[in-house]
């Protein structure tokens, strides 16, 4: 196992916030995701029984496939606030959007490229987000990058309802991620 796999970071904290939101079992035709438990949804995991989801079966799934996946790897960004909400991201929206709202994010905020080069949006967190990441924090701007994280988000909420109008039923319990 790596040392990526087994580092934890933040995930405990960032799992418990989750939870906050990602309650107990939910069936709802208007949700998406279709038949979900503690936010894991039986869309993304067919094989799983979803009805009778554990708690520490679903923190297995969200440290391996949501913290740690490849394309991710949370445990690697060394700021709280900003690994919980890509996590959260992640278990709402899709791990490659976490990654794609953090670069399209860092490239609105970096001037033009005056700060830093424009990074590819691919949505895989490597060593050139992490860099771009951290001149960001070292620059005092973390808050900004909350910011844009979550309008990154909310413009990916209303895309969502403008495509699917029924979708709107979400929004409010949505908003409570932004």
């Amino acid at each position: 196992m790596s040392e990526n796999q087994t580092n934890k970071g933040f995930f405990d904290e960032a799992f418990t916030t989750v939870l906050k939101i990602e309650k107990g079992y939910v069936n709802s035709k208007f949700d998406n995701g279709g038949e979900t438990k503690f936010g894991i949804s039986k869309k993304t995991y067919p094989e799983l029984d979803i009805a009778n989801l554990t708690l520490e079966k679903a923190k297995t799934i969200y440290f391996y496939d949501f913290w740690n996946c490849d394309l991710l790897r949370l445990s690697n960004i060394k700021d709280k606030e900003i690994a919980i909400e890509l996590f959260d991201t992640s278990v709402n929206m899709g791990q490659d959007d976490a990654g794609l709202f953090l670069q399209t994010a860092l490239n609105h905020i970096n001037r033009n490229q005056r700060i830093y080069k424009d990074l590819p949006t691919t949505g895989y967190i490597g060593s050139m987000t992490l860099a771009a990441l951290e001149i960001v924090l070292k620059r005092g701007e973390k808050q900004k990058l909350l910011k844009a994280l979550n309008g990154e988000q909310y413009r990916k909420y209303v895309k969502i309802i403008e495509k699917n109008p029924e979708q709107e039923m979400n929004f409010v319990g949505w908003l409570e991620r932004v």
